[in-house]
């Protein structure tokens, strides 16, 4: 048994942060292709840039999203889970994924991209599981815990691509 609490509960992801764009929209998947497009003609200048292409670790806890920087342990943005208005996988890359925040002090909104060769898709199925556990929490007090229900969801998702490796290997074996 562990001695953390609640509220130290995390998901920790390890990704590549293709980086940070002001949106004019604060949802939908036309957003992350322009953001996509954007970062590609940005100049060199642009401070978001920077950071861009780097090694990031996401860690999803009951607050928000936190992207640190993977080799200084920097933190590079925080994001309360109640501030992220869409999350998705790029239709056109796949391994490309990203999230809209509404900016906390100001009417802007900045879509965070990423890309992970292999869960893309997990990776967004468990912070939109996680903004959902938290949206419901607010209303509902009494509600689960957001980290369990995300860690489920991962676990659900992982044990179906292993059953499905499974399966391949299984196929390839009685060839």
């Amino acid at each position: 048994m562990s001695d953390t609490s609640e509220d130290d509960q995390e998901i920790t992801f390890s990704v590549k942060f293709l980086g940070r764009v002001e949106v004019v929209r604060p949802n939908g998947l036309q957003i992350l292709e322009e953001a996509v497009q954007s970062l590609k003609t940005q100049d060199k200048y642009s401070s978001e840039k920077a950071a861009k292409k780097s090694k990031v670790h996401l860690f999803l806890k009951l607050g928000g999203v936190d992207i640190l920087e993977n080799k200084t342990k920097v933190m590079l943005y925080s994001c309360p889970l109640p501030t992220i208005s869409f999350c998705a996988v790029l239709p056109s890359s796949p391994k490309v994924f990203g999230f809209v925040v509404q900016h906390p002090a100001a009417d802007t909104h900045h879509c965070y991209l990423f890309q992970s060769k292999k869960f893309s898709h997990v990776l967004v199925s468990v912070v939109g599981d996680a903004f959902r556990a938290s949206k419901k929490q607010e209303s509902n007090r009494g509600g689960r815990d957001l980290i369990v229900e995300a860690l489920r969801h991962k676990n659900k998702m992982l044990q179906r691509e292993n059953a499905e490796l499974k399966k391949k290997l299984q196929d390839r074996q009685n060839d």
